[in-house]
């Protein structure tokens, strides 16, 4: 009788030990997960992102305005990145690439510029006012 006592004793002490560590481990693995930014709405922030890119894009070309660049740089960053992390990276990605292309080939923009680009790409994404690199007389629909 004390041998069962004994092992039953150990056994639950054993188990117990076992569903404690179990449950630890799960609270922290929910602890840690949540602390990421709700992971799952990423790709949906980056698709996002990618469009309010492309978006300003396509205001740059329609309003083909002098001295814009900058602002539909920085604007097109600033709609990004308040997507969330997924739009942030998005715009970082897009205007990298854009960046680096256009590099490599002869438009004769220089690397002075494409610096000027960048500024502006970080200053929107960083949350700073597009407005900022806004021309003189750009229409309010831009």
């Amino acid at each position: 009788m004390v041998n069962i006592t004994i092992c039953s004793l150990l056994y639950f002490h054993m188990f117990s030990s076992v569903i404690m560590k179990l449950i630890l481990a799960v609270l922290v693995l929910v602890l840690v997960v949540e602390t990421q930014a709700q992971w799952y709405q990423f790709p949906g922030q980056a698709i996002g992102g990618a469009k309010d890119m492309w978006h300003a894009y396509q205001d740059m070309r329609e309003a083909n305005w002098k001295n814009s660049d900058k602002y539909f740089h920085a604007r097109g960053n600033y709609d990004a990145a308040n997507r969330g992390p997924g739009g942030r990276w998005a715009a970082e990605v897009i205007s990298d690439a854009r960046e680096a292309l256009q590099g490599l080939g002869n438009s004769g923009r220089g690397k002075v510029d494409s610096e000027a680009d960048q500024e502006a790409n970080r200053w929107g994404r960083n949350g700073g006012d597009p407005n900022r690199y806004r021309p003189n007389g750009l229409p309010n629909k831009y």
